[in-house]
């Protein structure tokens, strides 16, 4: 079932077990570019370009990004949707691979059947790093630091060039953006940064960009792909604890950015109610920390099933495909 509004059952909330299996699970789900030869296809790669996807490589500052994209045959009539995905994870997630990432590439079908054009952008690898310079592994920089933020200006060309620069004429210029988990993180802080040029947004078992902070210690957490923890800001809680972000106030809270358009970009949540990684309240908190931006909200998606919390309930669901094409395709 599916829900719109924002009420955990007591019965819900129960301890997290299993770190091991968290790194398991999540390791896995998670125009104008530069010249491609500078960065060699993966495999992965070539399979999705075997399926009609593009490369672009980017350069950004002095580094190379990369992104896969693919378009409708003609005309984008619904217009485009950017993507970025979880942490662990890579662009071509959205076009190819195993079966914990096939409602992804489902998403990505299904999008390109309904008239969207799809970005799908990739993460550095151990460049994003934590206030203590600590290395992240694979994750988009969602997060408010000190230093220069290193997505935003990806971000920035991918709207403000690529997806134009590609756009065949007659299409609809609108964009939309979505993430999962981390991605779902940036898809937030993105969307608020470019609202300008945002016409709407969905975050994916995510929580609070702008009151979460990235703790990259390796001897936190098995993983090696995407390092470390995420706590809440006010509760210093991992997100993973039930009730993590459960707060009275938010006086940590960074203060959000906008370009202040005349009207802001509406929005709409996708989460599991025993999401195993992001607990449930991250997301409340999400809820109200956008709307107190300014964002229309236009209902979460809430998916709950019986049992315990479970990691695999944190991933991107075959459940959540329609009713987002279904959002973006009325904003």
């Amino acid at each position: 079932m599916h829900s719109a509004g924002w009420r955990i059952p007591s019965a819900f909330l129960r301890p997290m077990v299993c770190a091991v299996t968290i790194a398991a699970v999540t390791s896995a789900c998670s125009g104008g570019g530069a010249d491609e030869a500078a960065s060699p296809l993966s495999p992965s790669e070539q399979a999705c370009i075997d399926q009609g996807w593009q490369r672009t490589v980017l350069r950004v500052g002095t580094a190379d990004r990369k992104l896969m994209w693919k378009g409708p045959a003609a005309r984008w009539t619904s217009g485009a949707i950017v993507i970025f995905h979880g942490g662990g994870g890579k662009a071509d997630d959205f076009c190819t691979g195993g079966a914990l990432v096939q409602p992804q590439v489902a998403f990505s079908n299904l999008a390109l059947q309904n008239g969207f054009a799809v970005f799908a952008l990739d993460a550095t690898d151990n460049s994003v790093t934590d206030e203590l310079n600590r290395p992240c592994g694979r994750r988009f920089d969602f997060a408010i630091t000190p230093r220069p933020n290193l997505d935003l200006p990806y971000v920035q060309q991918v709207l403000a060039s690529v997806v134009p620069g590609n756009r065949p004429p007659g299409s609809n210029p609108k964009v939309f953006l979505t993430g999962l988990s981390t991605g779902g993180y940036m898809s937030i802080r993105a969307a608020s940064h470019f609202d300008g040029l945002v016409s709407a947004f969905a975050p994916v078992s995510a929580g609070d960009p702008y009151g979460t902070d990235p703790i990259c210690d390796p001897a936190l957490s098995p993983r090696q792909s995407a390092v470390g923890i995420l706590v809440d800001r006010e509760t210093r809680q991992e997100i993973v604890r039930d009730n993590a972000c459960v707060a009275a106030g938010y006086p940590n809270e960074s203060p959000w950015v906008s370009q202040n358009p005349a009207g802001k970009p509406a929005f709409k949540q996708f989460h599991h109610r025993r999401d195993g990684i992001v607990d449930y309240s991250c997301a409340q908190k999400a809820n109200l920390t956008i709307r107190a931006a300014g964002y229309p909200d236009a209902g979460a998606y809430v998916l709950d099933t019986a049992g315990e919390k479970d990691v695999f309930l944190h991933l991107w669901l075959h459940s959540y495909n329609q009713p987002l094409i279904d959002f973006f395709r009325v904003q």
